[in-house]
C-alpha cells in the first residue's frame, strides 16, 4: 500500500457522500465492489437514489460512462452493437453499443427480458463481447452497476442464478435517516450536487488502487472462519443453494477490499462480517422460500469467530 493510498480512499468517500445522503454503509460498499473488480447490483424501489449512486460513482472516479435503460422490446445488438453494412467501403463494420464503456448503468435490468439479460454474462465475466464471430475486448476499469426493481412490481422478470452470481455485491439503498432526507428536502444536497463533483481518481488510479486489494493479507485463522460460513451455507437443512466456490472467492477478494477502505493491509473478521450479507444474500436459497439476506444474517449471527484473538458471534 502507498502512502497515497488512504488519503485517496478518503477523499473519494467524502466526495460520494456529499451526494450519497446519510448513506455512508452503501456508498463503502460500492466503492469496496469497484475496488475487487467486481459489478453491483442495486435492489430497491424507485426513487431512492440508485441511479444517483452510480453516476456519483462515475464521476468521482473519473470514468467514462454511459446508461442504458432496460425495457421489454431491448435487443442484445442495442447493447453490445452489430455489424452493419456500408457501401462506399463494399463491407460490414462493427459499431460499438454502449456496453464499451468504463462504467455501464443497467438501470432496471429485470425490465428486460432474459435475452437482453444475458447480453451481459460474457462482458461481466470475460470483459470482452464476442460479435460475428468476433471477439472484442472491453475498456479497462469496466465495471457494471445494475438497478433492479422488487419482483413484486409489475413487469419485471426475475434475475437467473448465473446472471445474479456475475454482480459481487447486491445491495439495498434503503430510505434515507430523517435529517438526510431533511437536506434533500431543502434542496442542498443529493442528486441536484452531481455537477458541483470533482474527480478524484483517474482510470488508471483506480487501476493502480485495484492491484493492491490483492495483496491484503489473509491469514490461515481468518480462512478458517470463511470456510465455516460457507460451509454453514451449503447445509441441506438450512439452504437448497449455499455459496459455490466462485462466491467463496468473492468474499475473500470482498474481505480484502473492504480492509483496504479501512486502511489496513490484512483481513479482520469484522471485514468478512461487512461484506458476508452483501455477497452472500444474492446466491444463496433458503429453504420454505427465505430470503437470502436474511438467512446470510442467521448465519452471520450463528457462526463463531475462533482463534482470532476473541470469541464472537
Amino acid at each position: 500500500m502507498t502512502v497515497a493510498t488512504p488519503q485517496l480512499i478518503s477523499a473519494t468517500l467524502t466526495q460520494l457522500n456529499q451526494v450519497i445522503l446519510g448513506k455512508p454503509q452503501q456508498v463503502q460498499l460500492a466503492f469496496a465492489c469497484l475496488l475487487a473488480r467486481g459489478h453491483l447490483l442495486l435492489e430497491d424501489l424507485p426513487g431512492m437514489g440508485k441511479t444517483t449512486m452510480a453516476h456519483a460513482l462515475a464521476k468521482v472516479c473519473g470514468l467514462q460512462y454511459k446508461r442504458v435503460q432496460f425495457t421489454s422490446d431491448l435487443l442484445p445488438a442495442d447493447l453490445v452493437g452489430a455489424s452493419i453494412f456500408e457501401p462506399n467501403q463494399g463491407a460490414f463494420r462493427f459499431h460499438q453499443g454502449p456496453i464499451f464503456s468504463q462504467m455501464l448503468l443497467a438501470d432496471e435490468l429485470n425490465r428486460a427480458t432474459p435475452r437482453a439479460q444475458s447480453a451481459l454474462l460474457e462482458a461481466m465475466e470475460e470483459q470482452q463481447v464476442s460479435v460475428d464471430g468476433t471477439t472484442y475486448p472491453l475498456p479497462k476499469p469496466f465495471f457494471v452497476i445494475a438497478t433492479q426493481n422488487p419482483q413484486s412490481q409489475s413487469g419485471t422478470y426475475p434475475l437467473p442464478e448465473s446472471q445474479l452470481d456475475r454482480f459481487l455485491f447486491r445491495v439495498s439503498m434503503g430510505y434515507p435517516t430523517p435529517q438526510a432526507e431533511r437536506e434533500l428536502l431543502r434542496g442542498g444536497k443529493g442528486r441536484s450536487s452531481l455537477e458541483a463533483l470533482k474527480p478524484v481518481l483517474s482510470a488508471n488510479s483506480l487501476l493502480a488502487l485495484q492491484s493492491v486489494v490483492p495483496q491484503v493479507t489473509v491469514t490461515d485463522v481468518l480462512l478458517d472462519y470463511v470456510q465455516r460460513l460457507i460451509e454453514q451455507t451449503r447445509q441441506a437443512d438450512t439452504c437448497q443453494l449455499g455459496l459455490s466456490p466462485r462466491g467463496a472467492q468473492a468474499l475473500v477478494r470482498s474481505s480484502q477490499s473492504w480492509a483496504l477502505l479501512q486502511g489496513r493491509e490484512y483481513v479482520l473478521p469484522e471485514d468478512v462480517q461487512a461484506v458476508f450479507i452483501a455477497v452472500a444474500g444474492h446466491r444463496i436459497i433458503g429453504k420454505q422460500d427465505s430470503r437470502g439476506d436474511q438467512l446470510a444474517r442467521r448465519i452471520l449471527s450463528s457462526v463463531e469467530v475462533v482463534g482470532s484473538g476473541t470469541t464472537q458471534r
